[in-house]
């Protein structure tokens, strides 16, 4: 049997937020999103809408009472990774959104321009634009 990788998942505090910004900020698309009753959980599945990268899934677990990140050296989870088109246009509809940008974009050595924000509970988000 071959293993294919096939999501990630991150917590969230509130669901409707998380969905509005990984949809209409980042650009992916809601697949599925229902209720898990053995854990007390809601998830939500959320891919670019051309179905090519990996699945991000979203999860709440309504017993959870507290949802902070670690300091940076501190976290077990690093990053997730998007590719944007345009690192300018991007940043600018970011900020006008007050998404904090913990890292303004910079051009690697070799290869593409990157840039970290984050998301409404703090998960580190790197930005790359390949050019």
């Amino acid at each position: 049997m071959k293993n294919v990788f096939v999501h990630a998942s991150i917590r969230t505090s509130n669901m409707e937020k998380s969905i509005d910004f990984y949809t209409r900020l980042l650009g992916l698309k809601l697949l599925s999103r229902r209720e898990i009753k053995q854990n007390n959980a809601e998830i939500a599945f959320l891919q670019d809408p051309k179905g090519k990268g990996c699945t991000l899934e979203l999860t709440f677990y309504r017993n959870q009472k507290k949802f902070t990140q670690p300091e940076y050296e501190e976290r077990l989870f690093d990053h997730l990774g998007f590719e944007v088109a345009d690192m300018k246009m991007t940043i600018a509809a970011l900020r006008k959104e007050n998404v904090t940008i913990t890292d303004e974009p910079f051009k690697l050595a070799i290869g593409p321009t990157i840039a970290f924000i984050e998301d409404p509970d703090g998960t580190l988000i790197e930005l790359i634009e390949r050019k």
